[in-house]
C-alpha cells in the first residue's frame, strides 16, 4: 500500500519552531517535487512551499524567511522546518510528491499545526 507519511505536526507557541516530514511507504516512486499545501477556512488552497529535484525552491509570501524546505529525492522524504511560528500559521498542512513518470500526484492525508498566541 503506497501512502505519504506525515509526521511532525502539533502544538507550538508564537515564536516557536515546529518541522513537518513527509515520506513515501509502502513503495518506490522517483519524484520529481516535493513539498506541502495549507488551506485555512474560507481560503483557497495555498502552496507553502516546494522543492525540485535539482535542489530548486519555491516558498509562499507569508512563510518566506520563516521556513526552510528540504529535500531527499533518493528516499523520496521532503521536511519542512517551520521558525518563528505565528498564530496565522495554523492550518492543515498536505503534504505532495509529484512522480517523475506519472501524472497522478500523491497526496498526504494531512497534519495539523496549531499556533497559540
Amino acid at each position: 500500500q503506497v501512502q505519504l507519511v506525515e509526521s511532525g505536526g502539533g502544538l507550538a507557541q508564537a515564536g516557536g519552531s515546529l518541522t513537518l516530514s513527509c515520506a513515501l511507504s509502502g513503495g518506490f516512486f522517483s519524484t520529481r517535487a516535493m513539498g506541502w499545501y495549507r488551506q485555512a477556512p474560507g481560503s483557497q488552497r495555498e502552496l507553502v512551499a516546494r522543492i525540485s529535484k535539482d535542489g530548486t525552491t519555491n516558498y509562499a509570501d507569508s512563510v518566506k524567511a520563516r521556513f526552510i524546505i528540504s529535500g531527499d529525492f533518493a528516499r523520496s522524504t521532503v521536511n519542512l522546518q517551520m521558525n518563528s511560528l505565528k498564530p496565522e500559521d495554523t492550518d492543515v498542512y498536505v503534504c505532495f510528491q509529484d512522480p517523475t513518470y506519472s501524472s497522478v500526484i500523491l497526496w498526504g492525508q494531512g497534519t495539523q499545526v496549531t499556533v497559540s498566541s
